[in-house]
């Protein structure tokens, strides 16, 4: 029978399945991603993503994409390492420059309160590196009101009332309108799908920042017990 270890996400399973699921926190951030990007790419390939190539709407929607793709990659990079620290720490390996290596040289030979305090800076530093993933997210939808205000912007700078008896005049009217509705409607749905894409990495991110977070703490009280 084989002995028990920890996932990446802190899971509990034998040592044969272990070395399969090593990278268990990075293989669910490469499914979501490839399952949303499946989704893109079969909207692309309908035409539902040929509105956004139009004057304003492309130039603003390529702004909240930049942002969102910053986003991916520093969650990406950042789920990467606490993949790879949480498969150090199960080996009982951990690297001298990782976090749970400098935490465990700060706890060395410390007291019981010095620990929780070295364990509640721990926490800070790991929960502000994952909470950026959460603000850029937020950014996004940000992003994308911004967008919504200056398209409504143009569609009323298109509005004149002395020039409403003239049709050629009513119908540059409409049209400008138009054109300025849809860039608030397309730039808020750009921000906002964008926005649930990456909140749902940063759960995943966030899962596995909490088991790395008490499987350092782990090392560091049972270091100092001894």
């Amino acid at each position: 029978m084989g002995e028990l270890s920890q996932t990446a996400d802190g899971d509990v399973i034998g040592s044969d399945a272990g070395a399969t699921h090593r990278y268990l926190l990075i293989l669910r951030f490469a499914l979501v991603n490839l399952v949303a990007t499946s989704f893109l790419v079969a909207s692309y390939l309908q035409g539902w993503l040929d509105g956004f190539v139009a004057p304003y709407t492309t130039e603003l929607s390529a702004i909240i994409f930049l942002v969102f793709v910053y986003g991916l990659v520093t969650c990406g990079a950042t789920a990467w390492r606490i993949s790879v620290e949480l498969n150090d720490i199960h080996a009982g390996e951990p690297k001298p420059a990782s976090w749970a290596g400098k935490h465990l040289r700060s706890v060395r030979d410390c007291g019981p309160e010095s620990r929780a305090v070295h364990a509640g800076a721990l926490r800070l530093k790991l929960s502000n590196r994952v909470t950026n993933v959460r603000h850029i997210a937020n950014l996004l939808v940000f992003l994308g009101l911004i967008g919504t205000v200056i398209g409504f912007i143009i569609a009323l700078s298109g509005v004149d009332p002395a020039a409403t008896t003239d049709v050629e005049n009513v119908a540059q009217m409409v049209s400008t309108l138009v054109s300025g509705m849809a860039i608030a409607l397309y730039t808020t749905l750009v921000g906002a799908v964008l926005h649930v894409w990456l909140i749902i990495n940063y759960r995943i991110l966030a899962t596995g920042a909490v088991h790395l977070i008490v499987a350092i703490i782990g090392l560091g009280e049972a270091g100092g017990r001894h």
